[in-house]
């Protein structure tokens, strides 16, 4: 079930009341159900750290959904007059049961698509992804191709024998769909074991070490997620917050003291989801809990808002 956010959270300074070049994120977001949705952008939260749980991480990103939102309230809103954006609120995972989570987000991702919109996931631990692929993959059918693009300092590819978690969902879906394939960009060498190598290697994964993606020297970069996202039918993108070097954002599960420059994290998306190709984006592992003075927080919601521009902007 999703659960409607108080209209409380979006608030934020007011230059005027009538001109929309003056306005910002709370007077334009609209309070909906999917139903009501009709293009541009939707915004729904996964209120859910029971992966981070299993994978034995430093909980508190479920809170991070609404702190996103507060984050974005008080942005600008720099787009056309006939740009759309929806909050369809909350997606909780009830107890420790994140199965029947992630297929609700599934569910509402499916529902949002349809509507002929871009869903803007706002976790959440990474689990939220595997939610967040079942609904783009129901969407576009069995037999399409679908590239998943992750930001991310780890590959995620560990066993889900016993129990999925935070750090299962890439080798779930590789294994059980053989029309999917994944780039990841930001891998740390010292933060993956050797066999979490071995394993991305076995499952073909194409991935790029974080020492390699210098800011302003991406190009490289640039033409290999060309030549990903060309082969395949549709693409989503999904951002780990724990990519970003920790001096910037230091409220997440397992910091990165090597991590990403914000700049270079902003490029990918901006390449991604301007992209035709690209369905929808996540953020997750942002963890308000963990904030230093909420600059991750902070930084989470400018990276949201580059996703949502670049929608948009497409569009």
């Amino acid at each position: 079930m999703v659960n409607k956010v108080n209209e409380s959270i979006w608030i934020g300074r007011t230059d005027d009341t009538e001109d929309c070049a003056s306005f910002r994120y709370h007077q334009v977001v609209e309070l909906a159900n999917i139903k009501q949705i009709s293009g541009g952008c939707a915004i729904i939260g996964f209120e859910c750290e029971e992966g981070v749980r299993r994978n034995k991480g430093r909980l508190g990103a479920a809170g991070a959904p609404n702190a996103l939102r507060s984050g974005l309230a008080n942005l600008p809103w720099r787009f056309p007059e006939n740009a759309q954006l929806c909050d369809v609120g909350n997606i909780a995972c009830d107890g420790e049961d994140l199965e029947s989570a992630q297929r609700q987000l599934g569910e509402a991702v499916t529902a949002i698509l349809s509507k002929g919109a871009a869903p803007i996931i706002l976790g959440g631990g990474h689990e939220t992804l595997y939610g967040h692929y079942l609904g783009v993959r129901e969407s576009i059918g069995k037999d399409a191709t679908l590239g998943i693009v992750n930001i991310d300092a780890h590959f995620d590819l560990r066993p889900y024998d016993e129990q999925t978690s935070s750090g299962t969902m890439f080798r779930q879906i590789l294994e059980q769909d053989p029309q999917s394939r994944y780039f990841v960009a930001g891998i740390q060498r010292y933060g993956n074991t050797q066999e979490l190598f071995d394993r991305a290697d076995l499952l073909d994964v194409t991935y790029v070490h974080e020492d390699e993606m210098i800011p302003g020297h991406l190009d490289n970069l640039m033409v290999a997620l060309d030549n990903f996202i060309g082969h395949h039918d549709a693409v989503l993108l999904t951002l780990c917050t724990d990519v970003l070097n920790a001096a910037f954002a230091p409220g997440v599960s397992a910091p990165s003291p090597f991590g990403l420059d914000p700049s270079t994290v902003r490029a990918i998306i901006r390449k991604v989801a301007g992209h035709e190709k690209t369905r929808s984006f996540d953020i997750c592992e942002v963890n308000p809990a963990l904030d230093e003075n909420g600059r991750t927080v902070k930084l989470g919601a400018h990276l949201v808002n580059e996703a949502i521009a670049s929608f948009i902007l497409k569009a």
